[in-house]
């Protein structure tokens, strides 16, 4: 089987980096061939235009029956409404795609895609809890920053996202399980929705 998937992120301009090499790999963990692409047109610029449904479904017509797989990532920011803002979305986005066999996963990263990084990291300062990185406010400032401090990578156009998230893929399965409430919800919400 093989599906196009479209990423949507809150930003594409620091997320890409962050979202591609680790939703292909996903993708491959769930026994997948895919075609992953990130949305860059239209540029949302932020959460929250990415959970207006406007915004949402402009995205839908325009990659109307080139995609199987919409997946709507962004930060949680320890909001908790989030969640119930991307399920109001997935229902809408159902209704529209009725009768094709096409799906719309929204999901939040908790609290920051830079987690997802740090997760498939083996070399995070010994003095680092990854209980308190999870739930840490601010993870970016908290902890991916003086990381990437760490590791000489601040000068890079990206801070490093790339690069890092290349060596987290490599991690896949590290992610996995220090993720489980995203990540791993993630998986298994794909799965679900490709019937596998």
């Amino acid at each position: 089987m093989s599906v196009n998937v479209l990423v949507i992120p809150e930003d594409f301009r620091k997320d890409e980096a962050v979202m591609l090499p680790l939703v292909r790999k996903l993708m491959e963990s769930v026994g997948v061939k895919a075609r992953v692409t990130v949305c860059k047109d239209p540029l949302l610029g932020g959460v929250s235009e990415a959970l207006k449904w406007e915004r949402i479904e402009t995205v839908i017509e325009k990659y109307w029956g080139m995609v199987q797989l919409y997946l709507l990532l962004v930060d949680k920011d320890c909001e908790d409404g989030r969640v119930d803002a991307l399920t109001r979305l997935e229902g809408l986005a159902a209704k529209k795609m009725e009768g094709h066999d096409w799906a719309f996963i929204g999901e939040n990263a908790w609290q920051e895609v830079e987690v997802w990084v740090l997760a498939g990291m083996k070399d995070l300062p010994s003095d680092w809890s990854w209980a308190t990185i999870r739930q840490e406010r601010d993870p970016k400032e908290a902890y991916y920053e003086p990381y990437v401090e760490l590791r000489e990578m601040s000068g890079l156009p990206d801070q490093g996202r790339r690069k890092l998230a290349l060596e987290a893929a490599k991690n896949f399965s590290r992610v996995r399980k220090l993720c489980k409430d995203d990540i791993g919800r993630l998986e298994a919400r794909i799965e679900l929705a490709l019937g596998r």
